[in-house]
C-alpha cells in the first residue's frame, strides 16, 4: 500500500456488542500499531432527529462510503446469531467491497483452522433438512470465494497482526 496509513474497513458483528465502542477503538488501535488506519462502522454517529428509517438509510451510506474510502477490508465473520452463519450485513459489506474490486481479508476464530462447513453444522443438512455445502471451505462457497486471504484469530490484536503481516 502506498500510503504510511492506509485505510482497512473493519466489518463485523462487533458493532453490536454491548462494548461495541471499546471494541472498535481496540480494532483501530491495533491498525495504526501496524501501519494502519481502521475505519469502523461506528465511526461518527448517526444524526440526531433522524426517524429510524432515516436512520437506516444514514448507517447503510456512511457504511458503502467507509468501504469505498477503503484500500482493503478486514471482515469478521465468526458465527453471528446461529451456530454457522456470519452476521448478514457483514456478508454484504464483503460482496459489495469484492464488486469494488477491494481487496477482503476474513476473519474467523482460531477453532475453525481446519473445518468445513459440514463440521462447523455438525452434519450434511440443516436443522431444516438443507443441505450443507461441502465444498472444503468453513463458509459458504461465495464469502470463502471472494476472500484475497483469511486469517484465524480470536482476538482483534492478533487478527490485525495476522491481517498487516500481508502486507509487509
Amino acid at each position: 500500500m502506498a500510503s504510511l496509513y492506509p485505510y482497512v474497513y473493519l466489518a463485523g458483528p462487533g458493532v453490536f456488542r454491548p462494548d461495541a465502542l471499546d471494541w472498535g477503538n481496540r480494532l483501530q488501535a491495533a491498525c495504526i500499531a501496524h501501519g494502519w488506519r481502521g475505519l469502523y462502522p461506528l465511526d461518527g454517529g448517526v444524526p440526531a432527529g433522524l426517524t429510524k428509517p432515516e436512520q437506516r438509510r444514514w448507517i447503510f451510506n456512511a457504511n458503502c462510503k467507509l468501504i469505498r474510502q477503503a484500500d482493503a477490508v478486514l471482515a469478521d465473520l465468526r458465527a453471528f446469531r446461529s451456530q454457522s452463519e456470519p452476521d448478514s450485513g457483514t456478508a454484504f459489506e464483503v460482496g459489495y467491497a469484492q464488486a469494488l474490486g477491494k481487496p477482503v481479508w476474513l476473519c474467523l476464530p482460531t477453532e475453525l483452522q481446519g473445518q468445513d462447513l459440514i463440521a462447523r453444522v455438525g452434519s450434511g443438512q440443516d436443522i431444516a433438512g438443507n443441505a450443507v455445502e461441502d465444498f472444503a471451505a468453513p463458509l459458504n462457497l461465495m464469502l470463502w470465494e471472494a476472500a484475497a486471504g483469511v486469517v484465524y484469530a480470536d482476538e482483534p490484536e492478533a487478527a490485525v497482526a495476522q491481517f498487516a503481516q500481508c502486507f509487509t
